[in-house]
Parts: C-alpha cells; structure tokens; sequence
C-alpha cells in the first residue's frame, strides 16, 4: 500500500495519480457517524436521515440520547481530499439494529474502518467493533467527545471494550473538522503500518 504524502496537503502523487479509498464510519446509534460525515466531508454529504418519531419508541432506545430527533436509515456518504493523491469516500453506517442487515453491502471494498463511540454509553458501540473483526476490516475507535462526557484514559477505555493494543484508540469531536480529519490519518497511518508488517511477516 503505498499512499506516502497522504498527510502532506499540496504534495502532488507520483505520476499525477490520485487514489480513491473507501472508508467505514460505523459505531452504534446516536455516536456522532452523521456528524462527522457532515464536518468533514469537501462536497454537500448524502444523508439518508428520517425524523424519530412515536411508532419507533419501542425499537430505538434513546437512553443517553433523548435529545436526538432523527436518525440515518440507510446511509451517509461524503468525500475528502488528504492530498492531491489520495480521496477517502466515506460512508457513514446506520446505528440502529434495524438497519443492521445494510451493513454486509455496506463495508463490500471497504480498506478500513472508524468505529465512534460514545463513551457514556460504552455498549452500544460493541456491535460495531465486532463486525469490524468478524469480517477482517482494519479499523481505528475513535472516542467522540460530548459536552457531557467524563474523561476517561485511554487504556481504561480500550480495557473496557477489550479492544486489542495493536488498534489505535483516539479522542476527537466530531463536529470539528480537523478533528474529523485527524481520525481519517490515524486510520491511514493504522492501514500503512498493517501493510508493512504484512509485507515483513512473508
């Protein structure tokens, strides 16, 4: 996998190539995916999100997000530039076990993965971070930061979601861009090094 210069905007690609990647933003409902499609993205995003409403009290638990009024019901798609060689198509899952079934077609050529997480409400990103090991897809957790949320450190955190110490594990705000971004390189960094060691291990 070579993507050197990614993280260097303006570095032109070899060859004047540009390399398009597709990119998983997964986590359970209510973790922010939305919200950082949108604060990253470089085009208007594609959302596919409908308003909550009463005939769905049943099945969407709101406990820890009583406040949210929609929700994606198939997906979120945008795109971003790193850097004049390489484009991240992202694609934003849905969170609700509903729409769990989406997910198999979803993640079809996916190069890896960022599963958000609430950290007030650790368990409902468990589904998520399992799929992400089920089907083998390269993945970094990055821990989204709410105005009410406690601070925990890190190990503590990657302890309770058991979450191996070879995965990067990160703090952001999804609602901020850079920050967003940030997360995209620390996946593409996290990619780069699975690939070095891959090709070390033949």
């Amino acid at each position: 996998m070579d993507l050197n210069g990614f993280d260097h905007p303006g570095r032109p690609a070899a060859g004047g190539t540009t390399r398009s990647v597709k990119v998983m933003i997964a986590g359970g409902f209510g973790t922010g995916k939305t919200t950082m499609v949108r604060s990253v993205s470089d085009i208007k995003p594609l959302t596919t999100e409908e308003t909550l409403t009463q005939a769905s009290a049943d099945v969407d638990h709101l406990i820890g997000v009583a406040d949210k009024t929609e929700t994606t019901v198939s997906l979120d798609f945008g795109k971003i530039s790193l850097n004049d060689s390489l484009m991240l198509y992202l694609f934003g899952t849905p969170g609700q076990e509903r729409f769990w079934f989406l997910w198999n077609g979803l993640f079809k050529g996916a190069l890896g993965a960022v599963v958000l997480v609430d950290t007030r409400r650790l368990a409902s990103s468990f589904r998520a971070i399992e799929e992400m090991e089920r089907q083998d897809v390269p993945f970094v957790v990055a821990l989204n930061v709410f105005p009410d949320s406690k601070e925990y450190p890190v190990e503590e955190i990657r302890d309770a979601l058991d979450i191996p110490a070879h995965i990067p594990v990160v703090a952001c705000d999804a609602r901020d861009r850079a920050s967003s971004r940030d997360v995209l390189v620390a996946l593409i960094h996290h990619l780069k090094d699975r690939s070095a060691v891959a090709l070390e291990s033949r």
